[in-house]
C-alpha cells in the first residue's frame, strides 16, 4: 500500500507555521518577570504612574532584544535600541505637543526613511531602528503629563533596569570560573565542538551541512567577545583567555574546512582533539594531552599543526601570558565597518528598506491621525498603535511579508481575547500588574515565533493601558492591528524605485566582494596568516548573511520571491569557491605552490559563478586569478 505523499505548503504559509525550538531561557524569564512588572508596581506606589507606563514599555522592548548570548555582546543588543528610542520618545513628544497633524505626518515619515535605512545594516540597527520609530510615535500620541526629556529619561531607565540586570544576574550552572564570561565561554566551546563535527563528516553528505553550522558557531563566538570590556584594560586572566583560546581555534577551522572540500573520510582520532578542547573551553580546565592525527596530506598536517599551537596557546593563556589584538588593526577594522554601513544605508538595499519603511509609517500616521480627529477612537487616545503595530509588520527579519502580517493578526487576535478574559476576573491594579509581570517573563519564550511573541506583547500592552487609566481596549486593538496589516501588506507589494530585491544584491555583492578579498590575499602567498584568517571569517560571515536574506526573499509570495530568482545557486557557487580558496590557502602552507586540482576548481567556480550573475541579472564583482 502506497503511502499519500507529502504536503507541500507554500513557503509564506510553512515559515508562517515554524517556530525555533530549543531549551527554556530560564535567566531570560526571570529578567523578564523583575524587569516590567516591578518597574510597574514601584511607579503605582510612588504616585507616579505615568511613568511606569513608560518604563514598562521599555522594558518590553529591551526583553525582545534580550537574546541568548553573551553579556558583553548583550550591551549592543540592548543598549543600542535603547539610545534610539529614547531618542524617538524625545522628537516624538515635542513633535506631538508643537506640531499639527500634517507636518506630524511629514516629519514621522521622514524619521522612517531615516530609521529603514539604517535598519538594513545588521539586526541591532534594524532594532535600533524599530524602537525609534515605535518610541516616536508612543511619545507624540500617549497623552503623558511628563515633558519630552522626562520621558526620555525614564525610557532609559526602563531599558537599563533590563539590561543592568542581564550584567549582574548569574546564569544558572555557570560555575566555571566568573560567571560573567559564561555566554563567552560556551560560544568558544561551540566553535570546537563544530570543528569536531565537521571532520566526523568529511567525505559524507553532511559536510557542507557542517561547515555552515562551523560558520555560524564562529560567527556567534566573534560576536560574544565583540563589546565593551567587561573590565578596564581587558585585564582579566578570564578574559585573555577566551581571547586567546577563539584565535587557536581559527588554524583549525581552516584546516577542518580544507579536508571536508577533499571530501576523503577521516579517522575518528582527528576529531577527538577539537573536543577535548571543547571540554576544556566550557570546564575552564586543562586540556590534558590531545591525540595527533596522520601527517599524510597538507590538510592533515595543517590540522596536527594547528593542534599543537592549540595546546601551546591554552598552556600560556592558564599560566596568565597577557595577550590580546594590537589596537591599530582594531581600529582599522571599525573604520572598514563604518564605510560598509553608509554604503549599506546608502545602497539598493538601505534605499529600498527606507522607502518601504517611510510608506507604511507615514502612511499609517496619517490615516491614524485622521480617525483620531474624527472621533473615529472615541474616548481612546491610542491613536500610535496603529503606526507602531506597521513599524514592527515591515521588518523583513522577522519572516516573509505575508507570513509575519499572517502572524500577527493571529496573535493579536488572541492576545486581546485572552486579556480581556483576564481584565474581567483580576482586581485593579495589582492583578493588571501581576499579567504584566508574567507578560514579561513569557517574552524570552514567545520571541521564537512572531505570533507567540505578539499574543504576548499585545497582553503587556492592554495591561499597562488600563494601568495608565483607560478602559478595556482589546476591540480597537484588534482593528487597528487588521488595518495595519492591510496598510503593510499593500505597500509591500507596490513598486519601488530601482530594482527589487536590493537587500539580497546587496548581501550577494558584500559576499562576492569579501571572497575576492580573500582570493586575491591567498594567491599573494603572503605570510600574514593573521590577515587571512580575518579575511576568511569577513568572507564566510558576509555568506551566511546573504544565505539568511535569500531564505527570507525566497519564502515571500511569487510575486516577491520572482526578485530574486537564481540568487540561492549564487550563494551556494561562492560558498564553494570561498571552500576551495581555504583549500588552496593550506596547500600553498604546505607545498608552496596549487596543485592542477586547486587552479582548475578555482577556473571552473569563477566560469559557473559568472554564468550564474549574467542569468540571474545580479551585478557582482569579478573574481581574479592567478595565470
Amino acid at each position: 500500500m502506497s503511502r499519500p505523499a507529502a504536503l507541500h505548503l507554500p513557503p509564506w504559509l510553512a515559515h508562517a507555521l515554524r517556530a525555533q525550538r530549543g531549551p527554556v531561557p530560564w535567566s531570560a524569564v526571570t529578567r523578564g518577570a523583575l524587569a516590567a512588572g516591578p518597574l510597574l508596581l514601584a511607579s503605582v506606589l510612588a504616585g507616579r504612574t505615568s511613568l511606569g507606563v513608560v518604563a514598562a514599555i521599555a522594558a518590553m522592548l529591551a526583553g525582545i532584544n534580550d537574546r541568548p548570548g553573551s553579556r558583553r555582546a548583550s550591551v549592543k543588543r540592548i543598549g543600542v535600541p535603547a539610545l534610539a528610542g529614547a531618542a524617538g520618545m524625545f522628537v516624538g513628544t515635542y513633535a506631538g505637543e508643537h506640531t499639527g497633524a500634517v507636518p506630524l505626518t511629514l516629519l514621522l515619515t521622514g524619521l522612517g526613511l531615516v530609521a529603514g535605512g539604517v535598519s538594513a545594516v545588521g539586526p541591532v540597527a534594524s532594532a535600533a531602528g524599530t524602537q525609534l520609530l515605535v518610541a516616536a510615535a508612543v511619545g507624540a500620541g500617549m497623552p503623558l503629563p511628563e515633558a519630552g526629556w522626562a520621558r526620555a529619561l525614564v525610557f532609559l531607565t526602563g531599558a537599563g533596569w533590563l539590561l543592568g540586570l542581564r550584567l549582574v544576574l548569574p546564569t544558572p550552572g555557570a560555575i566555571a570560573g566568573d560567571f560573567r564570561f559564561d555566554g563567552e565561554r560556551d560560544a568558544v566551546a561551540d566553535v570546537y565542538d563544530a570543528i569536531a563535527t565537521l571532520l566526523d563528516a568529511a567525505g559524507t553528505e553532511q559536510a557542507i551541512a557542517r561547515r555552515a553550522a562551523l560558520t555560524a558557531a564562529l560567527d556567534h563566538a566573534q560576536d560574544a567577545l565583540t563589546g565593551p570590556r567587561l573590565r578596564r584594560y581587558a585585564s582579566s586572566a578570564a578574559e585573555r583567555r577566551l581571547h586567546t583560546q577563539y584565535a587557536a581555534a581559527l588554524p583549525l577551522a581552516e584546516a577542518a574546512t580544507a579536508l571536508a572540500w577533499a571530501g576523503d573520510p577521516l579517522p575518528a582520532r582527528a576529531s577527538e582533539g577539537p573536543r577535548r578542547l571543547a571540554a576544556a573551553v566550557r570546564g575552564n580546565t586543562p586540556t590534558g594531552p590531545l591525540p595527533a592525527p596522520m601527517r599524510s596530506a597538507p590538510a592533515l598536517r595543517a590540522l596536527d599543526d594547528a593542534l599543537l599551537h592549540a595546546a601551546e596557546a591554552f598552556d600560556r593563556a592558564e599560566g596568565g601570558a597577557k595577550g590580546g589584538t594590537k589596537g591599530g588593526g582594531d581600529l582599522h577594522t571599525r573604520r572598514r565597518s563604518v564605510r560598509d554601513r553608509v554604503r549599506t544605508v546608502l545602497g539598493d538595499g538601505g534605499r529600498e528598506y527606507g522607502l518601504r519603511v517611510a510608506l507604511c509609517f507615514g502612511v499609517s500616521v496619517a490615516v491614524s491621525q485622521a480617525l483620531h480627529h474624527t472621533h473615529w477612537y472615541g474616548q481612546h487616545e491610542h491613536w500610535y498603535w496603529l503606526p507602531a503595530t506597521a513599524v514592527f509588520l515591515v521588518k523583513p527579519d522577522l519572516g516573509p511579508l505575508a507570513s509575519r502580517v499572517l502572524n500577527r493578526a493571529a496573535g493579536t487576535v488572541l492576545g486581546a481575547l485572552v486579556f480581556a478574559g483576564f481584565a474581567a476576573v483580576l482586581p485593579r491594579p495589582e492583578g493588571l500588574i501581576a499579567l504584566v509581570a508574567l507578560s514579561g517573563a513569557l517574552i524570552p519564550v514567545a520571541t521564537r515565533h512572531f505570533a507567540a511573541q505578539t499574543a504576548v506583547v499585545t497582553v503587556l500592552v492592554l495591561a499597562l493601558v488600563m494601568v495608565g487609566g483607560e478602559p478595556q481596549a482589546s476591540a480597537s486593538r484588534i482593528g487597528e492591528t487588521l488595518l495595519a496589516c492591510a496598510i503593510v501588506l499593500g505597500a509591500g507589494h507596490l513598486p519601488m524605485p530601482g530594482h527589487r530585491g536590493g537587500g539580497v544584491r546587496a548581501r550577494l555583492a558584500a559576499a562576492s566582494g569579501a571572497a575576492q578579498a580573500y582570493l586575491a590575499h591567498v594567491l599573494s602567498e603572503s605570510d600574514d596568516r593573521a590577515t587571512r584568517w580575518t579575511l576568511r571569517r569577513e568572507a564566510y560571515r558576509r555568506l551566511a548573511e546573504a544565505r539568511a536574506a535569500i531564505a527570507l526573499a525566497s519564502a515571500e509570495l511569487p510575486a516577491l520571491a520572482r526578485h530574486t530568482e537564481g540568487a540561492d545557486e549564487i550563494a551556494a557557487t561562492l560558498e564553494r569557491l570561498v571552500d576551495t580558496i581555504t583549500a588552496c590557502a593550506v596547500h600553498l602552507d604546505d607545498t608552496g605552490r596549487l596543485s592542477p586540482r586547486h587552479t582548475e576548481q578555482l577556473a571552473q567556480l569563477r566560469d559557473e559563478l559568472t554564468k550564474r550573475r549574467d542569468r540571474a541579472e545580479l551585478r557582482l564583482p569579478e573574481l581574479p586569478l592567478a595565470g
